[in-house]
């Protein structure tokens, strides 16, 4: 709804000719448009950030807001008028209060001391009339007034005789009008609007009390029903304003909530943007779920959200201050990225792909230890970096791709030469089939490089066919591990990752060699322990047997080590 609209809404509710009949929908009216006010300003203030984020002059407030004034200076006059109608209806009713006591004081004059029926019932049919044109008295005041009213009545009717010429033709209608009124207190159990139902219900409580007394015979049951059917819709309009109230405590119970979860998203501390946009979004979600929550009682209401305007006023306040404050990390950040990249642009046309890529990849770990530079810097500055490292290793892939095209025969050569090996049939003598399988490692070590995607699959394969071959060759004890090592170490030379193979090798054969050293010092400690025991020189010379055994295990791994092609 715009302001105009709540103009024109208040306007066609003043301008009724029943100022208080629209009492509740002016007030309800007025609490919408100061949510529409609030719901404004922080709209505006939404924009003022996001205009300062960009760079933005953010747009001033508007100095004087015409619609809104317009909007509050009718609803004062509507409550001025109100006022004074409230004023006169009050003073009207005071008046009246007057006039009935004194008819009361006039017809308990003629029930006590007049003796002419005659001029008594003329009295009482002045007094009926004067009671009739007697408007609304104070609430409070009715029940007494009426009641007092309503038992001279009794009396008079019952003290005059003439009221037995009168009364069963008067009586029957007067009960007749009762029981009328009964079921069109009835009918109103139909209506939904509680605010008709009550103004209709009040109306037909006056015309009961408007009409005179009932068969004695009657009376009770009458009354009875009359006083069930009132009160079960008195039950009913009650019902409806506790359930009301208690909605809109219900609702003032909300609110506070919230207004606590506002509290602790204020007060807890926002070191970074990323915390301060989700602060954000955590208390633009608080005032979403205000708006739908209906009304508080008016003044608790109007307490707890200014409690809770001043809240989101505060943080608001405070990120404004955190951004401009922020700002100059951002620019330090942006600075430190913008050398960044010109590093990487220093380095993006090198064809050192090994050093280069080691050097792009730790600026490339530096820029993500470098943080954020602010959403005005951040895309802008990652699309530059990105570029150059982009440039560098579409290089590089394209070198490497090129280099795979020029071992694509190296490939060729290698596959041919591993068939070759598994069709090969070995010679009758050992050393002729070891001399010729050295002979297939020495060739596949001399083919180049394959293709990167394909060396590990090609090594495996030359790999098993060699293996295959010397398994069948019937090798035992030192013969067989020299020749196998051997074999080993020529099979590694044709890997593409021989270099790496090999220092894993030279690595496993001195871990054993370090723990032959430490077994071999057990046993020379444990030698210690024989000089003075049964048997000892039996069991030295088991220990010195093991130390010689051990150093030969030590001297035939440092043989291993030798035959190791070095770095």
């Amino acid at each position: 709804m715009e302001k105009q609209a709540f103009i024109d809404q208040l306007k066609a509710l003043t301008t009724q000719e029943n100022v208080l009949a629209v009492s509740r929908d002016v007030n309800e009216l007025q609490s919408k448009f100061e949510d529409f006010l609030l719901e404004e300003g922080r709209l505006r203030q939404v924009a003022q950030l996001e205009a300062q984020e960009r760079g933005e002059t953010p747009e001033e407030e508007p100095a004087v807001d015409v619609l809104k004034d317009e909007f509050y200076a009718l609803y004062s006059d509507y409550k001025e008028r109100k006022k004074a109608i409230i004023d006169e209806k009050n003073a009207t009713q005071s008046e009246n209060l007057k006039k009935k006591r004194a008819l009361i004081a006039k017809l308990r004059a003629v029930v006590e001391e007049e003796e002419n029926i005659g001029q008594a019932f003329g009295a009482y049919k002045e007094i009926q009339e004067a009671w009739k044109q007697v408007g609304e008295i104070p609430r409070d005041k009715r029940p007494d007034i009426q009641g007092e009213y309503s038992r001279l009545l009794e009396e008079f009717f019952y003290n005059m005789k003439i009221y037995r010429e009168i009364k069963e033709y008067d009586f029957k209608k007067n009960l007749e009008a009762k029981e009328a009124i009964i079921e069109r207190i009835k009918d109103l159990s139909a209506i939904e609007s509680i605010k008709e139902v009550e103004t209709s219900l009040k109306a037909l409580q006056n015309e009961w009390e408007d009409v005179g007394p009932a068969p004695q015979e009657e009376w009770e049951r009458v009354k009875e029903a009359y006083w069930s059917n009132v009160k079960a819709t008195w039950d009913r309009i009650q019902a409806f304003y506790d359930d009301r109230k208690q909605k809109m405590h219900e609702n003032l119970e909300q609110k506070k909530a919230l207004l606590e979860e506002a509290r602790t998203l204020v007060a807890q501390k926002n070191e970074s943007v990323k915390d301060w946009d989700v602060s954000t979004k955590a208390l633009l979600a608080l005032q979403e779920k205000w708006k739908t929550i209906g009304f508080g009682p008016k003044k608790e209401n109007e307490e707890v959200w200014k409690l809770f305007r001043t809240e989101c006023d505060t943080f608001f306040e405070a990120k404004s201050n955190f951004f401009e404050g922020i700002r100059a990390v951002y620019d330090k950040i942006a600075d430190r990225k913008k050398g960044l990249i010109a590093k990487v642009e220093a380095l993006k046309t090198s064809t050192d792909w090994k050093e280069t890529t080691q050097q792009i990849i730790n600026i490339q770990k530096e820029w993500k230890k470098a943080g954020n530079a602010g959403q005005r810097n951040e895309q802008t500055l990652w699309k530059e970096f990105r570029a150059a490292c982009d440039y560098f290793f579409d290089a590089k892939q394209k070198h490497f791709d090129e280099l795979d095209k020029l071992n694509s025969t190296n490939l060729t050569a290698k596959e041919e030469l591993i068939k070759e090996i598994e069709s090969f049939q070995l010679p009758a003598t050992k050393k002729e089939a070891i001399d010729a399988l050295k002979a297939f490692s020495q060739k596949f070590a001399q083919i180049g490089k394959v293709p990167f995607k394909d060396k590990d699959r090609v090594y495996k394969a030359y790999k098993s066919a060699l293996d295959a071959h010397y398994a069948q060759l019937k090798l035992e004890g030192q013969e067989r591990d020299k020749v196998m090592f051997e074999a080993k170490i020529d099979t590694i030379s044709g890997s593409a990752d021989a270099k790496k193979m090999f220092g894993k090798e030279r690595q496993e054969i001195r871990n054993q060699i370090n723990e032959i050293k430490q077994e071999i010092i057990q046993y020379e400690n444990n030698l210690g322990f024989f000089a003075n025991s049964k048997g000892a020189n039996a069991l030295k010379q088991e220990v010195e047997r093991k130390i010689e055994s051990s150093n030969e295990k030590i001297a035939a791994l440092k043989q291993r080590l030798k035959m190791i092609p070095q770095d």
